[in-house]
């Protein structure tokens, strides 16, 4: 017989230790022969990122040995940092930015000088015997750093010599399979690569060089994502021409779609080397593909165009990873029950296996909710989307009349999307009697371009509307309390729940993560892949500056009237730790309830377990002084001033 016991109160077996005890983040697939390769990122050795092996044998062993950290810098979000050639791997570390190699069971040994150059996405011509990938180029203090693509010889090394140069920035370097013709993206300011990318490609000359260079599609207004040869050398690539983000191929210098629909194909490239299809075969494509928010898989006919869903039992696929041999599909994915996964689908069979998970479950049922993916009704006569959790604790049940507070979610970006995925996190609060509510504001990804675009020159009204309608929506229903409504966020959803708690007086509290409090510090401050973002989300800088101080919460302080917890990493160098602090001040001089906890080494994002763990923790002690409900848990306490 459940507990009766106010909502926020409940004892969960889900704690913020958990959360981290064994957790891993996982992330870029790579096959070569029998071998499959992955990326694991361990909070548990103070965030490192290590390149596993699983051999044909079955067998997992490390390939990266400690303290090497297998993470790139560039565009500060980074992606693709490995790549492997007849089972050499060429990785940038860490610390340093540098390129290195290392031979099957040897030690790493630098390719590239210690200098500040960054290196990413590479791609290994084995013809030359070198390596093409992005080169992010920081020695010239004071200025913008310079993106270029550039060749690095594998056996001499150095700094690299420039291929492409003149953009803004690149990524996606490919190759034909017989090494004749490379592949490219290019962008330029202010775009962002979802607003306008181009796709080129070229010969590649005896000497090495670039020849016949061609512009073949894309531009200013056209996104393109994951350019990629086929087998039998016709290039793919998605563009979001359509209205949505779909395949395309190019023949005799004509576009061709391959399935036209309306779905996604492609995702924001924040993250360097996303990939969302790959080649079986030259006659056949494996791909993923996002219908409103739910991601599916299947299989292309090239020949025939003929598209074949594939049965799986899976709803997310994170960043994008997947890659397809004859014998095996390998594939990064999730569901709402199932954390996320590095799976093995043997094509033949249909058999799945589950080579690795991002973390064990250990949870009994009765203590996870699964989400209802819900539209609502928002400004201008539009619809939102989001996906709700109920509180669920099968050892509990409320008190009879009550309704659970409810914790909105902002997620960041603000081109991004909330995930259908596992998410222990999310549990943590559901099972302690707190609903819990994800929402794909206007401007997420999954919808098409259109939804994508509603946030363009509005950002800060769009994303606030859609937060406080999605919680409305709820209160409406009859599910959580008006009274007790909570928002967070972390990044650009820790600016939604800063705006929100500033210029609409709906949530009773809130907790910023890394949040932007001043978008005119941002614009000034931040670093070169997203320092023309807001040209497109606000409008150009400083031309447009009246509309950045409308729309900073840290010039309408005078409006803001609940409490609020900031959280932040001190080495950020995308929202810069001074943003919480202005914040901070402001709160304390209007005697609202204020917590702030910065975290020595960490970044835009926490990493470390044991920071996660305080912070986590840190935001469910606030909440409950806030809001008046007794912790279940012995939680170490959180300065709250003027509390």
């Amino acid at each position: 017989m459940p507990t009766i016991a106010p909502y926020g109160s409940w004892k969960s077996p889900i704690t913020a230790e958990s959360i981290v005890a064994d957790s891993v983040g996982l992330g870029q697939i790579e096959l070569e022969s029998d071998d499959i390769y992955w990326v694991e990122m361990r909070p548990q050795e103070g965030a490192r990122n290590v390149v596993v092996r699983r051999g044909a044998d079955g067998v997992v062993t490390d390939v990266t040995p400690a303290p090497f950290n297998v993470r790139t810098r560039v565009h500060e979000y980074g992606g693709r940092s490995f790549a492997v050639s007849d089972g050499v791997i060429y990785f940038t570390n860490f610390v340093d930015q540098r390129l290195y190699r290392q031979e099957p069971g040897g030690e790493p040994t630098p390719l590239t000088p210690a200098v500040e150059l960054r290196y990413a996405d590479g791609v290994v011509d084995r013809r030359r015997n070198r390596m093409v990938c992005v080169r992010e180029d920081h020695t010239v203090e004071g200025q913008e750093a310079v993106n270029t693509l550039v060749s690095i010889d594998l056996e001499n090394g150095g700094e690299g010599d420039v291929l492409v140069s003149g953009a803004d920035f690149y990524s996606s370097p490919a190759l034909s399979s017989g090494g004749s013709t490379l592949a490219w993206m290019a962008w330029n300011h202010p775009n962002m690569p979802w607003d306008g990318v181009e796709l080129w490609t070229a010969r590649i000359a005896d000497d090495g060089s670039l020849e016949d260079v061609s512009l073949v599609a894309g531009g200013p207004t056209e996104s393109i994502f994951q350019p990629e040869w086929s087998p039998d050398g016709v290039l793919y690539f998605v563009s979001d021409r359509s209205g949505w983000w779909n395949l395309y191929r190019l023949i005799d210098g004509e576009t061709q779609p391959v399935a036209p629909m309306d779905a996604e194909f492609g995702t924001p490239q924040w993250a360097l080397g996303q990939e969302t299809y790959s080649f079986e075969s030259a006659t056949r494509i494996v791909c993923e593909i996002n219908r409103r928010g739910v991601w599916s898989l299947a299989s292309i006919d090239t020949e025939t165009l003929e598209l074949t869903n594939i049965d799986w039992p899976y709803t997310e696929v994170g960043r994008g990873d997947i890659k397809a041999s004859p014998d095996q599909f390998v594939f990064e994915a999730s569901s709402a029950t199932e954390p996320g996964a590095i799976v093995r689908l043997r094509p033949d069979s249909g058999a799945m296996e589950v080579l690795k998970r991002s973390e064990e479950v250990g949870v009994d049922d009765g203590y996870l909710s699964v989400p209802e993916t819900i539209e609502f009704p928002t400004d201008d006569g539009l619809m939102a989307h989001a996906f709700y959790y109920p509180a669920r604790n099968s050892d509990f049940e409320g008190p009879t009349g009550e309704r659970p507070p409810l914790l909105v979610v902002s997620h960041g970006g603000p081109t991004g999307a909330a995930m259908s995925s596992f998410n222990l996190a999310y549990q943590f609060w559901t099972s302690r009697g707190i609903a819990v509510v994800d929402v794909n504001y206007g401007g997420s990804t999954g919808y098409g371009t259109e939804y994508r675009r509603r946030l363009n020159g509005r950002w800060g009204i769009v994303d606030i509307a859609d937060c406080v309608n999605a919680a409305q929506h709820l209160v409406d229903r009859g599910d959580v309390d008006g009274e007790r409504l909570i928002i967070r966020g972390g990044s650009a959803g820790g600016y939604t729940t800063l705006a929100s708690l500033t210029f609409r007086d709906v949530f009773k509290v809130g907790a910023s993560y890394y949040g932007v409090a001043d978008l005119e510090a941002l614009a000034k401050e931040t670093h070169k892949f997203e320092s023309r973002y807001m040209d497109s989300m606000v409008g150009p800088y400083p031309e447009c500056r009246d509309l950045y101080v409308e729309r900073s919460p840290i010039h309408h302080t005078e409006l803001l009237s609940c409490p609020i917890i900031l959280l932040q990493g001190l080495e950020d160098k995308i929202v810069l730790p001074n943003q919480a602090e202005m914040m901070v001040d402001a709160l304390k001089k209007k005697g609202l309830p204020v917590a702030y906890l910065p975290f020595e080494g960490e970044q835009h994002g926490f990493r470390k377990a044991e920071n996660v763990i305080r912070a986590l923790n840190s935001e469910l002690y606030f909440y409950s002084r806030i809001l008046g409900f007794d912790l279940a848990d012995d939680i170490e306490p959180v300065h709250i001033e003027n509390l």
